[in-house]
């Protein structure tokens, strides 16, 4: 027997590594409780996000209903009177708008915009328009069109 060892060299000693374990996957589920709680809230939210713009989308569908009918009205005053006749019936309960005419029509429209465009401005044709033939108004269209987008039906903020 040899009892002289052969010298051990480094490529040696690496040769005898053990090659180390993969560690497994990190999971991708929270660890915490308070991860899932969160979760959960922004699930609450976003549903009741979506609940209210759904809700909003459908409530104005009379909106979007009057604005492509007043486009295909062009400038015909009684046209547009009948539209904006219709969409306050849309809005507003049927006793505060059917029974309307003349200057009370005129106010109605008026203080649903907090404005003066339909009793002082080009919106006065409105009031008899139904009833006679009227000429063409130019502005009506945009101060109808204004009326339509901005008013706010009962019960709105």
């Amino acid at each position: 027997m040899n009892d002289e060892a052969e010298p051990v060299t480094l490529l040696d000693l690496l040769g005898r590594l053990i090659e180390a374990p993969e560690p497994p996957p990190v999971s991708m589920m929270p660890q915490t409780w308070g991860w899932v709680a969160l979760a959960l809230i922004l699930l609450a939210i976003g549903i009741i996000v979506a609940a209210y713009l759904r809700r909003r989308y459908l409530a104005n569908a009379y909106r979007r209903d009057a604005v492509r009918e007043l486009e295909a009205a062009g400038d015909d005053p009684a046209a547009i009177a009948e539209i904006l006749r219709r969409t306050a019936l849309a809005a507003y309960p049927r006793r505060n708008v059917a029974g309307l005419a003349g200057d009370g029509w005129l106010s109605f429209l008026d203080a649903q915009v907090s404005g003066r465009d339909f009793l002082e401005g080009p919106g006065r044709v409105v009031a008899s328009a139904p009833y006679r033939t009227m000429p063409k108004e130019p502005a009506l269209y945009a101060v109808a069109r204004n009326w339509i987008l901005r008013h706010r039906p009962e019960g709105t903020p």
